[in-house]
């Protein structure tokens, strides 16, 4: 694919872990990787960085890591960061932001998944 049918795209997304465990924690950014790269058909050779937020009840997991525990973002840049304490805000949430370089067709479709689907009602399937 020549370089000029490429263009950089910002893939968002989010979803809440069942509890803050480990294996919650690493299976909540599984499903929500899975059904965006389905959704927005791409690979990790498309991806340039990934960015996660969590919120300050999850300490049993780094999102970043239970990523790469999961398989994703094996040669490309992970980092994650604690999201602000607001008051009233969605529990054990987990944010992400995929930058992605890639000839796409359509937009890019954003997920948010489980109780994360409150943050974003306009974008429901």
């Amino acid at each position: 694919m020549e370089a000029e049918d490429r263009k950089v795209w910002a893939i968002r997304g989010a979803v809440t872990a069942d509890s803050n465990s480990a294996v919650d924690v690493d299976s909540a950014v599984k499903e929500m990787l899975d059904a965006i790269y389905k959704e927005n058909d791409i690979t990790e050779d498309d991806v340039v960085f990934t960015l996660f937020s969590q919120t300050q009840d999850i300490t049993k997991r780094n999102a970043a890591a239970a990523a790469r525990k999961g398989g994703y973002s094996t040669h490309t840049p992970l980092f994650c960061v604690q999201e602000a304490t607001v008051e009233n805000m969605l529990p054990l949430t987990i944010r992400v932001l995929i930058e992605v370089e890639k000839k796409m067709n359509k937009k890019p479709v954003m997920v948010y998944l489980k109780g994360a689907m409150a943050l974003r009602p306009d974008l429901r399937r």
